[in-house]
């Protein structure tokens, strides 16, 4: 058989068993003559295939099935445990490092303060953390399959490089973050621009799941989308699509940090927010319970923010409104250019609920179409803080899932 014969029934073969493997793993369990009817292949491939899934762990046999005469079938379920990935979310503030299985459930997760002002040295630090997080998780090292790095900034997707992350600062252009992990860790690395990383997640294993048309709105450090239209993420030409954030909404506001005055992000991300806090503070009565935080600390935090934004008639409370309301004029230009079906909100400042949530609501129906925004459902995000780290999970199964890395040890 010449070469390129040879090489094209290997990735024949491959191609057939992944297609085995993910309609087993969609479907929960099915019999072999299900599968078969289901598929498509000869009795003798499919033979082949399973019995190869269920020797190296990927498939298990689960019992008997129903049948209405003869033998019971054996019935087929995807083991999620065969295999783990290592999911990471970089912020300015803090770096969050897990594992999860191929299910997307949790072994082990991990909230980290790493200097990240240095690329290299940070990355280094990253991986040294992710040798000791396997090595004290239980989980048998060469089950670890890859990796996936969710990125606040510009993500060239063809080389896995940090174009520029203006809230990691200056040092972070054109880092190549693929090739440096992969070469501190052994592991093959995908890295995502954080936003559309939490898409995904929310996607796959979240409250988007079955939603083709939705949006997710990161309301972090940044604040910027991730737009999944017809079940496929959106990307843009280079991959840099969804910078919500440096909408601009006041051509006389401060300076943001992509060179732009009056940017979204600029007014109303967390890291805004505090800083007008702080700027601000001095102004309020008296009677205001952020003040005497500033008072005793010297400065206010977002965790400040959130604290005293319970006091409904406090400045916290006023702001956070205020940002909600402007978002929501924001997400309400993504509903009329894509005609969503559903948006979900994360990130740091979610953790506000209803005080962010009802004005950025009353905002997206006061400012969108009728006739797009009367259907959407807008809602918090059940992963909240954690998407971007479960983002960074599903960068990594994805790509093991759709065969762009082979995981069946050949």
């Amino acid at each position: 058989m010449k070469r390129n014969e040879a090489g094209n029934l290997q990735h024949l073969k491959k191609l057939n068993r992944l297609v085995v493997l993910n309609t087993i793993r969609q479907h929960g369990s099915l019999s072999r003559k299900q599968l078969a009817k289901l598929i498509g292949l000869t009795p003798a491939a499919m033979t082949g295939i399973v019995r190869e899934l269920v020797e190296t762990g990927y498939v298990t046999e689960i019992g008997l099935g129903k049948s209405a005469r003869g033998r019971r079938p054996v019935r087929l379920e995807f083991n999620p445990s065969a295999g783990f990935v290592v999911g990471v979310e970089i912020t300015r503030q803090r770096t969050t490092v897990g594992i999860v299985n191929l299910g997307a459930q949790p072994v082990v997760i991990k909230r980290l303060s790493i200097a990240m002002e240095e690329p290299r040295l940070g990355l280094e630090r990253l991986a040294e953390e992710t040798r000791n997080l396997i090595m004290s998780s239980g989980v048998e090292p060469k089950k670890i399959l890859a990796m996936g790095v969710a990125y606040p900034g510009l993500v060239d997707r063809s080389t896995h490089t940090v174009k520029r992350s203006p809230n990691l600062g200056d040092k972070w252009r054109d880092v190549p973050v693929k090739a440096w992990l992969q070469e501190l860790l052994g592991m093959e690395v995908f890295v995502e621009n954080n936003s559309n990383a939490a898409a995904l997640a929310e996607y796959n294993f979240g409250k988007g799941n079955g939603v083709p048309n939705m949006a997710y709105i990161n309301l972090g450090e940044g604040i910027s989308a991730g737009i999944i239209l017809n079940g496929t993420l959106v990307y843009g030409k280079k991959g840099f699509s969804g910078e919500l954030g440096h909408m601009v909404i006041d051509e006389d506001g401060p300076l943001c940090n992509c060179g732009n005055n009056g940017c979204l992000e600029s007014l109303y991300s967390a890291l805004a927010l505090v800083r007008r806090a702080n700027s601000e503070i001095y102004l309020c009565g008296e009677e205001e319970p952020l003040r005497s935080v500033w008072r005793e600390k010297g400065e206010i935090s977002i965790d400040d923010l959130l604290t005293w934004s319970s006091y409904p008639e406090g400045y916290a409370a006023r702001l956070i409104r205020q940002a909600g309301w402007h978002i929501g004029r924001a997400i309400a230009t993504i509903i009329n250019l894509c005609d969503l079906e559903a948006v979900f909100v994360g990130g740091i400042l979610a953790a506000a609920g209803s005080l962010l949530m009802d004005p950025l609501t009353e905002s997206v129906k006061r400012h969108a179409f009728p006739e797009l925004v009367q259907e959407v459902r807008i809602e918090l995000s059940a992963m909240q803080e954690d998407t971007g780290f479960y983002g960074g999970c599903a960068v990594a199964l994805q790509a093991l899932f759709e065969g762009r890395l082979d995981f069946y040890g050949e």
